[in-house]
């Protein structure tokens, strides 16, 4: 298993931009994808992007064109580039790692770090 620590979260006025960062430690020899979920007050977990180890991505419709995921191997850190916030955007984010192939269900990653807050205001 991976460990995982979240930062860059905070507070950020509509149209802006934020940068999140996910430290990997541990068992990092094994190739793992990592994707970015955001839990909103009140809502399901619900994914956001995805990059596997050679760094194919996926994005969330919602996402789309405005976030940015990518990884440094070397460094065993994920980054998800944010702009044109919105404040649906809105969350407590969380990275998440697996073994293999990423995917857009939350149940099938098994290392997850504490979350970051990201509140977007109008």
């Amino acid at each position: 298993q991976v460990q995982l620590v979240e930062s860059g979260g905070g507070l950020v006025q509509a149209t802006g931009s934020l940068r999140l960062s996910c430290a990997a430690s541990g068992r990092t020899d094994i190739s793992h994808a990592i994707a970015w979920f955001r839990q909103a007050p009140g809502k399901e977990r619900e994914f956001a992007a995805a990059i596997s180890w050679a760094g194919s991505t996926d994005y969330a419709g919602s996402v789309r064109g405005r976030f940015t995921i990518s990884r440094d191997n070397a460094k065993n850190t994920v980054t998800l580039q944010m702009n044109r916030l919105k404040p649906e955007d809105t969350a407590v984010y969380y990275c998440a790692a697996k073994v293999g192939a990423y995917s857009n269900s939350a149940s099938l990653y098994d290392s997850w770090g504490q979350g970051t807050q990201v509140t977007v205001f109008s």
